[in-house]
C-alpha cells in the first residue's frame, strides 16, 4: 500500500501523460489550425506544470506508486507504475515536449504548413507514448506502447513526404523500428517463458543460465541499442534527425534516444548476476560509437547532419558510462561502478538539455536563412544575435567544456578512468584518452558549425537577409541554455535526481560511494572561466573601440573580393575528413565542360558514412531485387492463390509421410 500523498502526485503525472496524448486532437477537429495548434500548446504547457513538481517531489522524497488495469486482456492485467528510475526518465519528455510544442508555433505554423495539424497530433502522441513505455511494467503493455512511439516517429519524420529524401529517411526509420521492435518481442516471450508472466521480474530477482541470459543480453542490445543509435545500429538516425521538423528532431535526439538506454537499464536490473562481459561490450561500443560518430560529424556540412552525428557521439558516452558500472559491479570496484552510473545518468540529463537547444538553434538558422547547408550560411551572428549567443553556449557544453554542463558529466567519467590506472585495472584506464579524443574532434566539429555559419561575411543573398527568431522560438531556447549553465555551475543539483535513480540499479551504492571532487569546485571553475570570458571581451572591445580606418590593399590578385572565397565547411574540415578516410567518403559531382566558350556549371560534393553506403545500402539493393523477383508471384487473381495453396498442401503432405 501507498500513502495517498504519494499516490495524488503519481494521479497527477499519469493525468499529465493523458494530456500530452490528447494535445493535438482539437487541431484535427477545429477548422482553425492556427487555434488547434495553439490549445495544443497550452495543453502540452499544462502538462508540464502538473507533471514536473509532482516528478520532482517523488523522486527526491523517496515516493513511489504504482496502478493495476484489470483489462481482462489474454495478456493479463496491465501494471503502471512510478520508481526512481521511471521517474527520473520522465522529467525530460516533460521538459522537453512542452518547448517544442511553444518552439513550433514560430518555427512550424499552421499557416505556412498544410502537415501542421498532422505534427502536431503525433508531436503529443509521441510524448505520451515514451512516457507509456516508461511507466508500463507489463511486457505486452510495454510494446504496445513502443509501437506507438515508433510510429508516431515515423509520421512526425515524414511531415515533408512530398521531398524523396524525407521518404527514403521514413522507409529506412521504420525498417530499423521494426527490426529492434522484433527484437523487443523476442526478448519479452523469453521472459514469459521464464517467469510465466508478463509482468516485470522485480529488481536482482531473475537468475538464469550463463547462455540464456548472453542470449537475452544480445536481444536488448539488439531492441534498445537500436533506438539509442549505437554504433553499427544508428543507421536510420542521421537522415531521420536531418530530415524532420527541428521541434521533431529536438524530441527524437533529446528524448526518444534515451528511452533506449531507459529500455537497457530496466532490463539490467532483473538480473541477480550480471556477467562482467556485458561491461567490456557496453564499453567497447559506447566508446567505439563516440569516436566514429564525432569523426562522421567533423565532416558534415548539413548543419542537422552534423548535430544528428554528435547524437550518436553522447549517446556512445552514455552507454560507456553505463558499461564502467557494469565493470565496476563485476569486480567488486565501487568507485568505478559509482562514477560510471552517475557519469551516464548526469550525461543523460544534460544532453536532454544541450542537444534540443542546439537542435531548436539550427531550426531558426533554417528558419531565418531557408537552408540546411554551412556553406551557404555565414556573418549570421550580426543578423541573429540571440541565436548566435544560445548556440555558442550549446556549443560550449556539447564539447564538455566548462562552465556549462556538458563538463560536469564528462568529468565524472574522466575521474573513473582515470582512477583505474590506480586501482590495478589499467586497462579501464584507456577510456580516458579515447575521451580525450572524442572531446577534442567535438571541439573541431562545433568550432565549424559556429565559425562557418555565425561569422565571416554572408555567402549567400538569404544568409545576407537573414531574420531573427521570434519570441515563441527564442524563449524554449533561452530556458534550455539557462539549464545547462545551471548544470556546470551547480552540478549538485542535477546529482540529486541522479541519485534516487541509482538505487534501483545499485542499492547499496548510491547510499555507500561518494563524489572524489566537491562540488564547489565545479562552481569555482565556472566562475573562473566566465570572468575570464568577460575581461577578454572588454579587452577586445576596448582594443577595437577607436575609429575605423578604410584604406585599399593588396588584394593578392583578387581585384573584388567575394565572400566565396572564405572557408567553408567542407574546407575547414578537409583536413581532419582526409584522415577518416575509412569512415567517411565524399561524393562529387561535376557537370560537363564543353565547347570553347562553356557555360557555368555546377560542382556539388557531399560526404557519406562508408559504412552505410557501401556497406549496408547495396546489401538492401540485393535484398530489394530479391524481393521483386517474388513479387512477382503475386498475380491478383483468386485461382493462381488456390493453386499456390493446393501445391503447399500437397508439399506439407508429402514431408509428413
Amino acid at each position: 500500500m501507498f500513502f495517498d500523498m504519494m499516490r495524488d502526485p503519481a494521479i497527477l503525472v499519469l493525468c499529465s501523460i493523458a494530456l500530452a496524448g490528447c494535445s493535438g486532437l482539437p487541431g484535427l477537429v477545429l477548422r482553425d489550425g492556427t487555434l488547434g495548434q495553439r490549445l495544443a500548446s497550452v495543453a502540452a504547457l499544462t502538462s508540464s506544470l502538473l507533471a514536473l513538481p509532482s516528478l520532482l517531489y517523488l523522486l527526491i522524497g523517496g515516493g513511489e506508486a504504482s496502478f493495476l488495469l484489470n483489462w481482462n486482456l489474454p495478456f493479463g492485467p496491465c501494471e503502471v507504475a512510478l520508481d526512481p528510475l521511471s521517474l527520473f526518465f520522465l522529467i525530460p519528455i516533460f521538459l522537453i515536449f512542452p518547448a517544442g510544442s511553444l518552439y513550433a508555433l514560430g518555427y512550424w505554423p499552421a499557416a505556412s504548413h498544410s502537415s501542421q495539424r498532422s505534427v502536431t497530433f503525433f508531436y503529443g502522441l509521441l510524448a505520451c507514448a515514451m512516457a507509456l513505455v516508461v511507466v508500463s511494467r507489463n511486457g505486452a503493455l510495454f510494446v504496445m506502447a513502443w509501437e506507438i512511439m515508433a510510429l508516431s516517429g515515423y509520421f512526425l519524420l515524414v511531415a515533408e513526404h512530398r521531398e524523396g529524401e524525407v521518404r527514403g529517411a521514413g522507409t529506412v526509420y521504420l525498417v530499423a523500428s521494426h527490426l529492434g521492435g522484433a527484437a523487443l518481442l523476442v526478448l519479452f516471450a523469453s521472459l514469459f517463458m521464464i517467469t510465466g508472466s508478463f509482468g516485470f521480474p522485480a529488481a536482482g530477482s531473475l537468475a538464469v543460465g550463463a547462455g540464456l541470459a548472453a542470449t537475452l543480453f544480445w536481444l536488448v542490445l539488439a531492441g534498445f541499442g537500436s533506438k539509442a543509435g549505437i554504433m553499427p545500429l544508428h543507421l536510420w538516425l542521421p537522415s531521420a534527425h536531418a530530415n524532420a521538423p527541428s521541434h521533431v528532431s529536438a524530441l527524437l535526439s533529446g528524448v526518444m534516444l534515451k528511452i533506449g538506454i531507459y529500455g537497457i537499464l530496466r532490463v539490467i536490473s532483473f538480473f541477480t548476476e550480471r556477467p562482467l562481459w556485458w561491461g567490456g561490450v557496453l564499453t567497447v561500443a559506447g566508446l567505439g560509437s563516440a569516436v566514429m560518430g564525432i569523426c562522421v560529424a567533423s565532416a558534415q556540412k548539413d548543419i542537422k547532419r552534423l548535430l544528428a552525428y554528435s547524437s550518436i557521439e553522447n549517446l556512445g558516452i552514455i552507454s560507456a558510462g553505463i558499461g564502467m558500472f557494469l565493470l565496476g559491479d563485476g569486480t567488486g570496484n565501487q568507485r568505478l561502478a559509482f562514477l560510471g552510473l552517475a557519469g551516464a545518468l548526469f550525461h543523460v540529463l544534460n544532453h536532454v538539455i544541450f542537444k534540443p537547444l542546439l537542435f531548436f538553434c539550427a531550426g531558426s538558422v533554417m528558419h531565418a536563412t531557408g537552408t540546411r547547408d554551412l556553406d551557404r550560411m555565414g556573418g549570421l551572428a550580426r543578423r541573429l544575435p540571440y541565436t548566435a549567443f544560445f548556440t555558442l553556449c550549446g556549443a560550449v557544453a556539447i564539447c564538455g567544456l566548462p562552465p556549462f554542463n556538458g563538463f560536469a558529466s564528462e568529468m565524472l567519467l574522466y575521474l573513473g578512468f582515470f582512477g583505474e590506472a590506480r586501482a590495478g585495472q589499467p586497462f579501464v584506464a584507456l577510456g580516458a584518452p579515447v575521451l580525450a579524443l572524442v572531446g577534442g574532434v567535438a571541439v573541431i566539429s562545433f568550432v565549424k558549425l559556429y565559425g562557418i555559419a555565425f561569422l565571416g561575411e554572408p555567402r549567400t543573398a538569404a544568409a545576407a537577409e537573414a531574420h531573427e527568431a521570434t519570441g515563441t522560438m527564442l524563449a524554449p531556447i533561452a530556458l534550455l541554455a539557462c539549464l545547462a549553465l545551471t548544470g556546470g555551475l551547480f552540478p549538485q543539483l542535477f546529482l540529486a535526481l541522479v541519485q534516487p535513480a541509482m538505487r534501483v540499479l545499485a542499492p547499496g551504492l548510491a547510499r555507500a560511494a561518494v563524489l572524489p571532487i566537491a562540488p564547489v569546485w565545479f562552481a569555482l571553475a565556472g566562475v573562473s572561466v566566465i570572468c575570464l570570458a568577460a575581461i577578454l571581451y572588454l579587452f577586445l572591445k576596448a582594443k577595437t573601440g577607436g575609429s575605423a580606418v578604410s584604406a585599399p590593399t593588396w588584394g593578392c590578385g583578387y581585384l573584388r573580393p567575394s565572400p566565396r572565397i572564405q572557408y567553408t565547411g567542407s574546407s575547414f574540415g578537409a583536413f581532419f575528413s582526409s584522415l577518416s578516410g575509412s569512415l567517411i567518403r565524399t561524393r562529387i559531382t561535376v557537370g560537363q565542360v564543353a565547347g570553347l566558350t562553356p557555360a557555368a556549371v555546377r560542382l556539388s560534393y557531399h560526404p557519406e558514412e562508408t559504412l552505410l553506403h557501401r556497406v549496408v545500402l547495396p546489401v538492401l539493393n540485393v535484398l530489394g531485387i530479391g524481393c521483386a523477383f517474388v513479387r512477382r508471384l503475386q498475380h491478383g487473381e483468386v485461382q493462381i492463390y488456390i493453386l499456390y495453396i493446393f501445391v503447399t498442401l500437397m508439399l506439407l503432405l508429402l514431408w509428413v509421410h
